[in-house]
């Protein structure tokens, strides 16, 4: 009885510690997944963003990234809208987008994602459209030929999982960065 005893402890025991470690790699697989996902949703939807704004892409490809209300009320694609961008008198051909995400956790089992990002637009690729060219340089100089820096900044976003998709949920400026 206690060589049987013994026995299945032994068993019982490593059984345990088996569930154990694959709990852990289930929980680490899922985070990276999610964490993935996030950041591809991110990077993408913002860059997309900043070339509505800048380049006239199609506006339509917001909602793979976006929630429609938010969509509804951001200021720039408002101002992209009403003809209001500052963009709307030069030719941007390219634009270098940079993201960076700080640390944050999302449990496999989360709708909902809270995530501190930068974002900067360095360089700008374009100069002011033919026709205008004459009205920036004589209102604003020789520099008005290019476009206008974008306005880096810190944002705190609210993502949502809808139907197995992480979608932007809300984006809130914490700090406007000066480069």
């Amino acid at each position: 009885m206690k060589y049987l005893r013994r026995m299945i402890w032994y068993i019982a025991s490593r059984l345990i510690l088996i569930c154990l470690v694959l709990g852990i790699m289930v929980v680490t697989f899922y985070y990276a997944m999610n964490l993935t996902n996030i950041y591809v949703v991110l990077k993408d939807g913002m860059a997309l963003r900043a070339q509505v704004v800048m380049m006239d892409e199609d506006a339509s490809e917001l909602t793979k990234y976006f929630q429609q209300s938010f969509l509804q009320q951001d200021s720039a694609l408002l101002a992209v809208e009403q003809g209001n961008s500052p963009y709307k008198d030069y030719n941007v051909r390219g634009i270098d987008h940079r993201l960076s995400m700080e640390f944050t956790w999302v449990w496999p089992w989360d709708n909902t994602a809270r995530v501190v990002i930068t974002e900067r637009i360095p360089r700008i690729d374009g100069r002011a459209k033919g026709s205008t060219a004459e009205e920036l340089v004589a209102s604003g100089g020789s520099s008005a030929l290019y476009p206008p820096a974008w306005q880096g900044g810190r944002y705190r976003v609210v993502l949502t999982k809808e139907n197995g998709q992480w979608h932007i949920k809300s984006l809130t400026l914490l700090e406007r960065l000066t480069d």
